[in-house]
């Protein structure tokens, strides 16, 4: 782009087909050159990268489309908790080798899952969850008392991971939750326990993660989003027989793309009009 179109740019949008064609860099850096941009709207919800801030801090205002991709993540979830029980990815395996591969599983009915992140995608994971008998226990920086679930504090996390079989991770990457998981918390969980992390890769250390599948000591885990991203293929946890491995795609459906769009459209009527916008972060 000239010098003068940059100029000329007073709002952006940011859609999913940009993360996904990796175009994300050369769009910030654009509008970090636009001295008169006075929004954006992000389709997705993260806002935790620094690029945020600058914008922020520029006098720009940042709104994103947080919630509308709750519903299919949650349902997400709840797929790879039932697909961990019932041995799905091993059963794919011997499908594509034509192997009759009669193996044990186990019920969901009954476990217990501690939910790290009780925001719009926690909420409506615990909810679901309790349908099919799991009881559900979520954590959060700050209990309301209308959460669907008993919830605690984020300070109980080490009194929680003892006492559940599957950890769900669903919270933001921030200060404090970055590295939340690591190897300490591991070990706290029961042996075989089971880890969903549909939040932010940098929740949890990877490489403690892929010490405690390799030993056993977790049974298995579904993972959509990692450290870096995609994923290389120099990962270790491509290779491991008990990981589920999705590319940040979890929240992506036609309906998401629907309500995401509303928000956006909702506030550019709002930006029209001088009303105030809706959805502002980070």
């Amino acid at each position: 782009m000239t010098a003068e179109e940059i100029d000329r740019i007073d709002l952006a949008v940011f859609s999913a087909d940009l993360w996904q064609e990796q175009r994300g860099g050369s769009f910030m850096k654009v509008l970090l050159q636009a001295p008169n941009a006075k929004w954006l709207h992000m389709f997705s919800a993260g806002l935790d990268d620094p690029v945020f801030a600058a914008l922020t801090q520029r006098g720009m205002t940042v709104t994103h489309s947080a919630g509308s991709s709750a519903v299919p993540i949650a349902h997400t979830v709840i797929m790879h908790v039932i697909s961990l029980c019932r041995e799905a990815r091993a059963f794919a395996v011997a499908q594509t080798e034509q192997r009759w591969d009669n193996r044990d599983t186990i019920d969901v009915e009954g476990r217990r899952m501690g939910i790290v992140g009780l925001g719009s995608i926690g909420t409506e994971v615990a909810r679901l969850a309790t349908h099919f008998g799991v009881s559900v226990t979520g954590l959060r920086r700050t209990p309301t008392g209308d959460e669907p679930c008993l919830t605690w504090p984020i300070q109980r996390l080490h009194e929680l991971l003892p006492n559940i079989d599957d950890l769900v991770l669903t919270a933001p990457h921030n200060e404090q939750t970055r590295g939340i998981i690591g190897a300490a918390e591991l070990a706290l969980l029961p042996r075989g326990a089971h880890i969903v992390n549909v939040g932010r890769g940098e929740l949890i250390d990877e490489h403690a993660l892929v010490a405690a599948l390799q030993s056993g000591h977790i049974g298995g885990a579904a993972l959509d989003v990692f450290s870096v991203e995609p994923l290389p293929p120099t990962s270790p946890l491509w290779g491991l027989p008990n990981v589920i491995i999705t590319p940040h795609s979890a929240g992506t459906t036609p309906l998401a793309a629907h309500r995401a769009a509303e928000v956006f459209l909702d506030n550019l009527r709002r930006f029209t009009e001088g009303s105030p916008l809706r959805n502002i972060g980070p």
